[in-house]
């Protein structure tokens, strides 16, 4: 018991610092708070954590991995706790099948290939699957994503598939050690996003832009962001 209570006043403690960097951040950017969604990223601590940070106002919750995402689903669903349920890292195809109607939202579609299997396999559960699809704005080759010459030609696919909501974008800056490294990263894909939303073709649920880490979310709010991912800010380093 003492172990948890020590788990939940570090979690409150450290939540409490990134809600108020958030608060500081929006009134710097002009921005009213009820436009950024914070969510909590659990990936390699227990279900416990998540529950957690959920009771202490967090309703939306991220994971980077299918399986985990489900697990803890289920464990937190034993508990009557029902969060909405980010899926934020990279999704393989032959994983599609187990994740369509347990995500409020795919932030990391990444390829055709997998715009195509969301379409079927949400067809095939009579659903709706809201997404976002990965701009690689910065070029590195060892991040996922569309390049930004390529996103006219993906959302005419994502038009044509009638069980797909494209919701936004979504990007990863490279990680750095240099204070605002990301920002002109952030800076370009705001542009990007904005280009977008102004076309006719595009839903007019367009309106999710999510970017932004524990090491960077500051700067992502700054520059536009809706949705930022947050887990070692809120959590501490896995050991």
């Amino acid at each position: 018991m003492t172990n948890n209570m020590n788990r939940q006043s570090e979690i409150q403690n450290n939540l409490s610092i990134v809600q108020n960097n958030i608060y500081e951040a929006m009134k710097d950017a002009g921005r009213d708070i009820h436009e950024l969604t914070l969510i909590g990223v659990s990936k390699y601590f227990p279900a416990s954590d998540a529950k957690i940070l959920y009771e202490l106002g967090v309703s939306d919750l991220g994971e980077n991995r299918v399986m985990e995402l489900l697990e803890k689903e289920q464990i937190l669903a034993q508990e009557r706790i029902h969060p909405n349920w980010h899926l934020i890292g990279t999704l393989q195809t032959n994983k599609v099948r187990m994740i369509i109607g347990h995500a409020c939202l795919i932030h990391s579609v990444a390829s055709e290939e997998l715009i195509h299997e969301i379409q079927k396999r949400s067809a095939a559960k009579d659903l709706t699957t809201e997404i976002l699809l990965q701009v690689n704005v910065s070029g590195e080759e060892s991040k996922h994503g569309f390049s930004p010459s390529e996103i006219d030609r993906v959302i005419e696919i994502v038009n044509q598939c009638p069980n797909i909501l494209p919701r936004g974008i979504m990007t990863m800056a490279p990680i750095s050690e240099k204070p605002h490294a990301a920002a002109p990263i952030f800076a370009e894909t705001k542009i990007l996003f904005d280009d977008l939303a102004s076309r006719t073709r595009i839903s007019e649920k367009w309106n999710f832009l999510s970017m932004g880490m524990s090491q960077d979310y500051i700067d992502a709010i700054l520059y536009g962001s809706t949705h930022i991912r947050v887990g070692t800010a809120i959590f501490g380093h896995h050991s």
